[in-house]
C-alpha cells in the first residue's frame, strides 16, 4: 500500500480471487440488492438447475405469514407451467392435507425425506405421492430450510424453541432412474442459500402484511416509504366516518371477556368490511369506535366519495341487521349503533410522541363528525350526515335517494343550530 501524490491511500491491484461457485449458488447472491418476489425467485433457481442438468418436474415450498387470515403461502414450480401460489389458512395443521404430510414429518425434525417412487418397494406413506407417481414421478426428496428469524411453520407447528423456524423445499423429477447421486448432494449444499435468500422475500411479505393489518393499506405503503418522522403530514379532502356502538360498556360488565371480544370482531367485520369493500380507509379502532376516511383524489368527486361512504354504511347496517338476528335467535339483545358522516379537509400523517407515532387524520372535520355521532342518541336516528355531506349526495345526479332533514340541532361546542340529515326510513328497513 502507499500514497499518492494526493495523499490517498491506494490499494495494490489485487488479483480476481472470487470464489468460484457453482452457477446456481452464484446466481442466488449475485442479485446485486434486487427485490425480487418469491414466484420471480422460485422460479429463476428452478431454471437455472434445469440449466445445469438437473432433472427438475416440480419443486414446491411453503413460506410463513404474518396476516390474521393466512399461516403460510404455498409455492409450486412446475417445469411446464412455471410458478403458482395458495394461501393456506390458520386451520391448515390441523387436516388431513398437513398431518398425512412429508412437511409434518420435516417439522418434526426430519432432516430429509426421499421416496424413489419408480421402485416398487417404496412406500406410499404420504397423501401426495400417488398424485405425484400419477403425473410421472419417479423420484421425490424433500428438505428442511432453516430460518434465522421469524414464526417458521416449524415452530409453530411443533412448538419448539425461538431459532427453530423450519419450512421446507420439495424436489421432484421425472426422469427414469430418479435423481443422482452428485445432484441430491447440490441440492443440499443449496439448501442454506435458498433459504436465505427466500427468508429475505419473506420477510418483506410479512413486514408488508404486518404494517397493513395494524395501519391499514394507505399508511402502510406511506410508511414502507420512509414516511416515518413525527409532524410529517399533508391535507386530505375526505368523506369522514366515525361510528360507535350503544351500551358498550355495560355489556362488557355483564359479560365475560371472552365473549366481550368475540362480540366486538362480529362487530367490527359488520362496519370494517363495507368500508373497505367501498374503498374507504379504516384509520383506527377506538375502543368500539371506527374512525375512517373516504378520500377525494384525482378522478374521485367529493359527490362520488361522499356517496361510497353512503353505501358502505347501508351494507354496515343490513350486516348488523343480520347479525342482530342471530343474537336473536339466542336471545340475546341487538346491538345498536350510532353513525355519522361528514366531509372537509383533514391532516393525514404522523402524530405522536418523540419514538411512539400514530399515523392518523386531525383537524375541525374530524372532531365535527365526533359531535355528530354523539348526536345520534339524542336524535334518536342510527346515522346522521352534516349539511356538507347531504349537499354533496343531494346535488349528486347519479344518487339513487336523497337524504331527509332532521331539523335543526345544538352540537356541543357549536354556536349555532346545525342542520341534519338522516337515510330515509326505508334505507333502514329491518335495523331501526
Amino acid at each position: 500500500m502507499k500514497a499518492s501524490a494526493e495523499g490517498v491511500t491506494q490499494l495494490p491491484n489485487w488479483p480476481d480471487s472470487r470464489l468460484v461457485l457453482p452457477r446456481a449458488a452464484q446466481w442466488l447472491i449475485d442479485h446485486d440488492g434486487k427485490v425480487m418476489p418469491v414466484n420471480e425467485l422460485l422460479d429463476g433457481f428452478c431454471r437455472q438447475l434445469l440449466d445445469e442438468g438437473v432433472p427438475l418436474f416440480r419443486v414446491t415450498t411453503g413460506l410463513p405469514s404474518m396476516h390474521p387470515l393466512t399461516l403460510t403461502r404455498a409455492f409450486v414450480w412446475q417445469r411446464d407451467v412455471g410458478v403458482t401460489m395458495a394461501e393456506r389458512g390458520h386451520d391448515i395443521m390441523q387436516t388431513d392435507e398437513y398431518l398425512k404430510s412429508p412437511i409434518a414429518v420435516i417439522h418434526q425434525g426430519a432432516a430429509a425425506i426421499r421416496r424413489q417412487l419408480e421402485l416398487p418397494e417404496t412406500p406410499m406413506d404420504f397423501g401426495i405421492l400417488p398424485e405425484l407417481k400419477q403425473a410421472g414421478v419417479t423420484d421425490y426428496l424433500v428438505l428442511p430450510m432453516r430460518f434465522t428469524q421469524g414464526p417458521g411453520m416449524g415452530r409453530q407447528a411443533t412448538g419448539q424453541a425461538a431459532g427453530q423456524n423450519v419450512s421446507f423445499m420439495s424436489f421432484a423429477t421425472d426422469r427414469k432412474g430418479g435423481f443422482r447421486p452428485d445432484e441430491l448432494s447440490y441440492l443440499i449444499e443449496l439448501m442454506p442459500l435458498i433459504s436465505l435468500r427466500l427468508e429475505l422475500e419473506a420477510s418483506r411479505r410479512m413486514t408488508r402484511d404486518l404494517l397493513t393489518t395494524y395501519l391499514g393499506q394507505s399508511a402502510a405503503e406511506r410508511v414502507l416509504m420512509g414516511d416515518i418522522r413525527r409532524g410529517r403530514g399533508y391535507e386530505v379532502e375526505a368523506a369522514i366516518w366515525l361510528s360507535d356502538l350503544r351500551g358498550f360498556t355495560s355489556f362488557s360488565d355483564r359479560n365475560e371477556t371472552v365473549e366481550v371480544v368475540a362480540t366486538l370482531d362480529r362487530y367490527f367485520d359488520a362496519m370494517a368490511g363495507p368500508i373497505q369493500a367501498h374503498g374507504g380507509e379504516v384509520l383506527k379502532f377506538i375502543g368500539d369506535g371506527v374512525l375512517a376516511i373516504f378520500r377525494v383524489e384525482e378522478g374521485n368527486t367529493l359527490e362520488a366519495a361522499c356517496r361510497r361512504a353512503l353505501t358502505a354504511a347501508e351494507n354496515a347496517f343490513a350486516g348488523l341487521h343480520e347479525l342482530n338476528q342471530g343474537r336473536a335467535i339466542a336471545g340475546v339483545a341487538p346491538l345498536k349503533v350510532g353513525l355519522g358522516l361528514h366531509v372537509g379537509k383533514v391532516v393525514y400523517g404522523n402524530i405522536g410522541s418523540r419514538d411512539r407515532l400514530d399515523f392518523t387524520v386531525i383537524g375541525r372535520a374530524v372532531n365535527e363528525v365526533a359531535r355528530l355521532e354523539a348526536q345520534t342518541k339524542a336524535v334518536d336516528k342510527p346515522l346522521l350526515a352534516s349539511a356538507a355531506f347531504a349537499a354533496a349526495i343531494n346535488g349528486d345526479a347519479a344518487a339513487p335517494y336523497h337524504l331527509n332533514s332532521t331539523g335543526f340541532h345544538a352540537l356541543r361546542g357549536v354556536r349555532e343550530p346545525q342542520e341534519l340529515f338522516t337515510l330515509p326510513t326505508e334505507r333502514l328497513a329491518g335495523y331501526e
